[in-house]
């Protein structure tokens, strides 16, 4: 049994993440900051699915899970680091798995201080916190967008992402800088996780997804960007949360064939790793809609529109290294990820129009 912080255990994946983990036997402590970035209404649900009762949460303080007796969890902002610090130094984590960020490529064009407050003041404390109380593995969130304005297919982690085309995809690569240097100097085990377009049940309504079938349901038209020529690695959370729990139970121990003169930004000397998480199966927007419309029963009215500022046109996951090291590929086809959904999607939401 391992003791393990989760941040961001109220969102989507660190949701998904914390049942994975007190299935296990592990002993879990979630953290959240319960912002209203999307409907509070969803994370606290989720809490109140794993044990939590919404009425005993209070900022600072430990709440114990009513359904799993490993489960605790508290509410924090990343930003608050006296409380993250007591936090670290009360609980002496075996690991971290640092999912809580301020998400979203759209919302970094309009409020950008938030991503500098949360993803790059909150990932220090984050990483300070872990070399003061010794934690044996910092497992953290990166994103398929810090691939930015390659277009080299699939995007592998040899490549290089120099070329973020948003606050979002380069606070994401900050921070697997920021990792590699406290790799290097203080030996701290850190891998990132590059995330490609993660979907299911319980999933963030300001996703494709969640946008397209709600709209459908209620009879209103669905925005496709780039006149629909996008493509995404659509990538199923259950594979996402096998690949997370692979990586916290397999920290890096540096690579002695790594060469500076040509450096592999995967890997490092150090304790220091970055993996892709993806399907690699990229599909053509259009076709996930057609497959939402049967799901649903429902055929889309779509506005078709020009690519938005900050994203991309497609991506594509090398999983290469995922596979060698950890023995995993994510593999649930999009279809059935698609109907999982929904099947969620109408039980959460009784009476909702269909």
């Amino acid at each position: 049994m391992k003791k393990i912080l989760v941040t961001g255990a109220a969102g989507f994946i660190g949701f998904h993440l914390v049942n994975r983990l007190v299935a296990r036997g592990d002993a879990v402590v979630g953290l959240d900051i319960i912002n209203d970035y999307y409907d509070p209404k969803l994370k606290y649900d989720r809490l109140e699915h794993a044990g939590i009762r919404t009425l005993c949460i209070d900022y600072d303080t430990l709440v114990n899970s009513e359904q799993h007796p490993n489960y605790r969890f508290t509410k924090i902002a990343l930003e608050d680091r006296e409380a993250i610090e007591r936090l670290f130094e009360q609980e002496q984590f075996d690991a971290v798995c640092h999912l809580a960020a301020q998400a979203g490529v759209r919302y970094s064009l309009v409020n950008p201080r938030a991503y500098i407050d949360s993803n790059i003041v909150g990932f220090i404390n984050i990483l300070e916190a872990c070399r003061q109380q010794q934690v044996g593995h910092l497992a953290y969130a990166s994103s398929s967008s810090v691939y930015g304005l390659n277009e080299k297919m699939p995007f592998a982690t040899s490549d290089n992402v120099d070329h973020p085309v948003s606050l979002y995809a380069a606070s994401k690569k900050s921070n697997e800088l920021m990792a590699h240097t406290y790799s290097h100097l203080f030996g701290l085990p850190t891998t990132g996780l590059r995330f490609f377009t993660v979907y299911g049940p319980w999933g963030r309504p300001d996703m494709a997804l969640f946008l397209f079938t709600k709209a459908i349901l209620a009879g209103e038209p669905i925005q496709v960007f780039n006149y629909g020529k996008m493509i995404r690695d659509f990538t199923y959370v259950d594979d996402i949360i096998e690949g997370v729990v692979r990586v916290i139970d397999h920290p890096p121990a540096g690579n002695p064939n790594w060469n500076p003169q040509q450096p592999d930004p995967a890997t490092s000397k150090a304790p220091y790793k970055v993996y892709n998480i993806g399907n690699q199966n990229p599909v053509q927007l259009m076709d996930f809609i057609e497959a939402i419309e049967q799901a649903l029963g429902r055929t889309a009215h779509k506005e078709m529109l020009p690519i938005q500022p900050g994203d991309v046109a497609a991506t594509y996951a090398d999983v290469h290294d995922l596979v060698e090291d950890l023995g995993y590929k994510p593999a649930t086809p999009v279809r059935t990820g698609i109907e999982r959904f929904i099947e969620w999607y109408r039980n959460y939401y009784v009476g909702a129009g269909f």
